[in-house]
Order: structure tokens, then C-alpha cells, then sequence
């Protein structure tokens, strides 16, 4: 545990604008891992109240339950975090625009929302971190990749990469590949779980209880990414070392390739890159109506 005395984020003042899930698991890191008070913490949302109170139970940090204490938390704030969905991101962010200082950083966690957009609805060069994190965060397993806008500060590149190494790994990336890490990471954990059901419905239809298929599943993916991990080998050269000619991995590899396997990944993770674009170009045709 690091001393939030000694933390960089130590003093910070953090505004939570969005109260989800993934905003749930970056405070949550913060606070476990000390790395700043939760009384420097605010979170507010549109009108879920409740969610706020939950959070400040659980957590405790400063629910902002009113316009007065919403307008309080982002004049005040250093860091103020966009967690918004990103349907609501354009209307979010003009809201921002009368109460922002220059200094402040904005560090948007939304998927496809891009640095020029945000910048086109405040309508000034804004200190902007776009990040894609993902929902392993919770746990503190999370992969993060983040881009800067070049009006940030070496001082709030630290603070960017403390409140997100709290919450797993992270990626600088220049902004063109946020949209890769996007297809790669930011949704790569529903792929895998996609993998578990199938594995775990194999199972079952095998004669194997839901229980222990399920059990079996999720031990052997837990296995496969920590030995890749511990051994630093590439995935490809540790299957290899498993598939053994004419064995039975070989043949289910076979189906596999027959399937299209690699092909369907492959295709998965460019549309997925492209689609938190064109929901990018969404925001940003909302922010050129105005």
C-alpha cells in the first residue's frame, strides 16, 4: 500500500462526472491502494442519487447531490473524470465549459470521444489524458492505454499514470491507436468470456455438472494467461509446446481452423475498433450542430 501523503495524487482533488461502473473501479483503486484521501474524491451524476450514496457508503467519498455541489466539485477539482455514457458526452462536457480553469485536466475514460472533440465542444485547448480502460480495473487487473493532448503537463502525466497503474497496467499511445486498444483490451475481456461460455456449454454437453465445467473453464484460462505471464513466451510458441502432432489439441485446433478461429478474432477486434470510432464521429457531428 502506498501512503497517500507520499502519493503524487496526495491533496489532488478528483471529480468523478459519471458514476458507473468504471468510474466505480478507478475511485475503488485509489482508495484501496491509499494513494489519496476519499474526502478528495467527488463523484457526481445527472440525477441517480442514490448510486452516489452508495458510493459514499462504500467508499467514502463526497457525493455531489446537488447543482450547487456538482458546480462546487468541477470548479474545484484538479482532476476531473468523464464517465458519462456517450450518448450523453457533448451536453456533458458544454455543461463543463463556463466552470473550467485553463490548468484543469480532463481525463475522459469514453470510448471513441476523441481529444479534438472535446476540445471543439469547450471550445479552448483544454489539458485532455483519453483513455480506454477496462472492466478487469475492478479487480485491479485492469489494461489501460492513454493518449495526451500536448496542452498536458509532465506533472499531470504522472498523476494520469498513478490513478490508472492503481487499477492495473497502462500504454502511452499516440491517439490514432486508442482506437486499437479499444478492439485489443478495452472489450477484449467480453471475447474471453464469449470463449468461457463456449467452453463451458462444451462441457457440459460432454456430461461434466455446470459447476465443474464452469470450475475447469475458468482455472484453465486463469492458468493459460499467468503462464504466459511467469514464463514470458509468446502464446503462440506455449501452444505449440501443447500440441502435440496427431494428439487430440491438434485435432481440436484442426476444428478450429476450420472455423475460421484466428479469422473471427481478427475481424471481432477491427470492427470493434471501428465502431467506438464511428461513435466518436457521433459526438463530434453533435459537437459541429451547435
Amino acid at each position: 500500500m502506498v501512503d497517500s501523503s507520499s502519493s503524487s495524487l496526495g491533496g489532488v482533488k478528483i471529480c468523478f462526472y459519471g458514476a458507473g461502473s468504471m468510474a466505480e473501479a478507478i475511485l475503488r483503486g485509489l482508495v484501496e491502494a491509499k494513494l489519496t484521501d476519499p474526502n478528495q474524491i467527488t463523484v457526481m451524476n445527472r440525477q441517480n442519487t442514490d448510486r452516489l450514496l452508495q458510493l459514499e457508503q462504500q467508499y467514502g467519498i463526497i457525493p455531489a447531490t446537488t447543482d450547487d455541489l456538482k458546480n462546487e466539485a468541477l470548479t474545484s477539482a484538479s482532476i476531473i473524470i468523464l464517465g458519462m455514457k456517450p450518448k450523453d458526452a457533448a451536453n456533458a462536457i458544454k455543461v463543463l465549459k463556463p466552470l473550467l480553469r485553463p490548468e484543469q485536466l480532463i481525463i475522459s475514460v469514453i470510448a471513441g470521444l476523441s481529444i479534438d472533440t472535446i476540445h471543439q465542444l469547450l471550445e479552448r485547448k483544454q489539458p485532455i489524458a483519453r483513455t480506454m480502460p477496462n472492466t478487469s480495473s475492478t479487480i485491479g487487473l485492469g489494461a489501460t492505454g492513454i493518449s495526451y493532448s500536448d496542452t498536458v503537463s509532465s506533472d499531470q502525466r504522472e498523476l494520469t499514470l498513478a490513478i490508472f497503474n492503481a487499477v492495473g497496467i497502462t500504454a502511452i499511445v499516440e491517439e490514432p491507436q486508442i482506437e486499437a486498444v479499444t478492439g485489443v483490451s478495452g472489450s477484449g475481456p467480453a471475447y474471453v468470456y464469449y470463449l468461457m461460455e463456449a467452453m463451458i456449454k462444451a462441457g457440459v454437453q460432454l456430461g461434466l455438472s455446470p459447476e465443474a465445467a464452469k470450475e475447469l473453464t475458468v482455472q484453465t484460462v486463469r492458468g493459460a494467461a499467468e503462464m504466459v505471464v511467469s514464463t514470458g513466451e509468446n502464446p503462440g510458441d506455449l501452444r505449440r509446446k501443447v500440441t502435440s502432432p496427431n494428439g487430440s489439441t491438434q485435432a481440436a485446433i484442426e476444428i478450429l481452423d476450420q472455423f475460421s478461429f484466428q479469422e473471427g478474432i481478427n475481424k471481432a477486434i477491427l470492427r470493434c475498433a471501428e465502431r467506438a470510432q464511428e461513435m466518436g464521429e457521433s459526438i463530434r457531428a453533435e459537437a459541429v450542430q451547435d
